[in-house]
């Protein structure tokens, strides 16, 4: 957090390789910025097999297992909060609307998003897989009071991710 200076020049791309994103600095810890829509991440998987044919998964909802270790927790984890969020945040900031990486930090967060991705994935059984894709569906936030009975909110955008080539998934 030192100003910039000849050192932390020098050694800023071996050092942000061990911050970021695990310790990046967000000054709205008091004044924040809250969500303004909700955004439901889905992953699925793809496993080519020996004989060249590929297993695509079904959708897996990376964004309920998140709410169900927070929801009825008197003290909820603040990674089970965030570190999905803030790695979509992450990736939409480096990426944008394209999904290009263009800088080494956006190469990155995009293996950073992937990681925690095929991460929860296989933690809940997924099987063996090679690659991973994700979809995020944003939705948005309802104002309090409104009767919207049990219909579900419209998204306001459906973003499908490419494929990604994950290693270390295998089962």
């Amino acid at each position: 957090m030192a100003p910039a200076n000849p050192v932390s020049k020098r050694y800023s791309p071996m050092i942000n390789t061990w911050v970021y994103p695990y310790f990046e600095q967000n000054w709205r810890l008091f004044a924040p910025d809250p969500e303004s829509v909700n955004r439901q991440i889905l992953a699925r998987t793809a496993h080519t097999r020996s004989d060249g044919s590929v297993r695509v998964s079904p959708w897996f909802d990376l964004t309920a297992v998140d709410t169900a270790a927070v929801v009825h927790q008197p003290f909820p984890s603040h990674t089970a909060q965030n570190m999905l969020r803030r790695a979509w945040a992450g990736y939409v900031d480096s990426h944008g609307g394209e999904d290009k990486a263009r800088t080494e930090r956006a190469v990155m967060m995009r293996k950073y998003l992937g990681n925690i991705a095929a991460d929860r994935v296989a933690a809940h059984g997924g099987g063996s897989f090679d690659f991973v894709q994700l979809r995020v569906a944003t939705l948005p936030i309802t104002a309090p009071g409104v009767a919207e009975g049990n219909r579900r909110p419209t998204p306001v955008e459906n973003r499908l991710l490419p494929w990604w080539k994950v290693t270390g998934h295998e089962k």
